[in-house]
């Protein structure tokens, strides 16, 4: 568990499961990341990939919660999806984060990444860390730029080009 003056994050549990279909199935989330919303069944797959990657690989994503309200605010963490970019890029670790369109604007992300991050710096053999982001979702590059990334170059996934941005251990 991670614990910032706002957040709480923790892993997941089989009761995140509502409230991640809901995140996951909002089509104002995933209009950066694919044309359509997730069904219940990709959510439910996604909820046990996140519980898998701190089982097999020791890291993962986080559920993150305002810590007044205990309300679900979204996931951030780490992943390593072993993706088919063009060119083939190994991005692991690679960050990630989405949040729930009420959560949007109030810097929670920025908060959240900057403390997957720190935890990240301490935990990995690795001097870099990767994110990708659709050259469209300004905020998540805003987000990422704050957090020490800088654009490195574009690849393609799944035929979309997206960019992939770096950021060297300790450089957030």
């Amino acid at each position: 568990m991670l614990e910032t003056s706002r957040l709480r994050m923790r892993g997941h549990q089989l009761s995140d499961f509502e409230n991640s279909a809901r995140l996951w199935g909002d089509p104002a989330v995933t209009q950066y990341i694919r044309e359509k919303p997730f069904t219940p069944e990709e959510s439910w797959s996604r909820l046990l990939r996140h519980a898998g990657h701190w089982a097999l690989l020791g890291f993962g994503m986080w559920v993150v919660e305002d810590k007044s309200s205990g309300a679900f605010v979204g996931d951030v963490g780490f992943l390593d999806l072993r993706r088919d970019l063009d060119p083939p890029v190994d991005l692991a670790p690679e960050v990630g984060w989405v949040l729930t369109p009420s959560a949007h604007g109030q810097g929670y992300a920025t908060e959240a990444v900057q403390a997957a991050l720190a935890w990240g710096d301490e935990k990995f053999d690795r001097a870099r860390t990767t994110c990708i982001i659709a050259p469209q979702n300004q905020r998540s590059i805003r987000v990422a730029e704050k957090c020490g990334f800088r654009e490195s170059m574009k690849v393609k996934y799944h035929g979309t080009e997206l960019l992939l941005l770096a950021r060297d251990l300790g450089k957030g």
